[in-house]
């Protein structure tokens, strides 16, 4: 009797589920950092920072050159910020590929993501060292280098941040959808904004579709934050007793 008794209190001690929890870097704060240096970035070169403010691709070569003339320390900044950001979001990526795999999902959703924001963060450096370039003394002075320069950075900077950050969006929601890992709505808003992002690509050969690198970049910010704060980080495992039933 006392035997068995032992036996049944070992077992159900060791069947008594255990609490794991990921260990990584907060990705609602890193989101958060991500954000407030990319948005940041944008204020030295806006109306906010002064005139003339940043041309669009639609704009005339005078125009271009002109403001690379005149605000080459906002450029400066803009780069410096913009470099800044792209290691928060390099972080951010690399964490929340980690947390799906400790979620325990094994599709290519995880990997999609990994691929698309890390696209998104090289996109974003190359496209703040040409801004550096171009605030560099001297450079402003050659028009047509500083146009083919600008157009480069608006390749890298435009489209270039906004498909692979929809690729980034659409790897974590898809996965989560079948785990229910986030708030339906989240990952309604994330896909959407995935799509959105895709179909930015034809700014490479429509400039009527300009309008969608913003309404993925900017809602984008939104759905990052909103998904490292929410994004479980911890779940439950039962553990064995090493007891064979036979």
């Amino acid at each position: 009797m006392a035997v068995g008794s032992c036996c049944k209190k070992f077992m159900e001690t060791n069947t008594q589920p255990l609490n794991k929890r990921h260990a990584a870097p907060n990705l609602g704060i890193v989101a958060i950092i991500f954000t407030l240096l990319f948005n940041g970035s944008l204020l030295p070169v806006t109306a906010f920072g002064g005139l003339p403010h940043f041309p669009g691709p639609w704009a005339s070569a005078e125009t271009i050159v002109a403001f690379f003339r005149e605000r080459s320390s906002a450029v400066l900044i803009c780069a410096f910020l913009q470099f800044g950001g792209s290691i928060a979001l390099g972080i951010y990526t690399a964490t929340v590929v980690s947390r799906l795999q400790f979620l325990r999902v094994r599709a290519a959703g995880p990997w999609i993501a990994l691929f698309g924001g890390m696209m998104t963060v090289i996109n974003i450096s190359i496209a703040s060292m040409f801004l550096w370039v171009m605030a560099y003394p001297g450079v402003a002075q050659d028009g047509s280098i500083l146009r083919a320069f600008y157009y480069l950075a608006f390749a890298f900077g435009g489209p270039g941040f906004s498909v692979p950050l929809g690729l980034l969006i659409a790897g974590v929601c898809i996965p989560a959808t079948f785990l229910k890992l986030l708030p339906r709505w989240l990952i309604v808003f994330g896909l959407v904004l995935a799509v959105i992002g895709e179909l930015s690509w034809f700014n490479l050969i429509l400039p009527q579709a300009l309008l969608l690198i913003p309404l993925t970049r900017f809602p984008g910010f939104i759905w990052l934050i909103a998904t490292g704060f929410l994004l479980g980080d911890h779940f439950e495992i039962q553990r064995s007793s090493g007891v064979s039933d036979g």
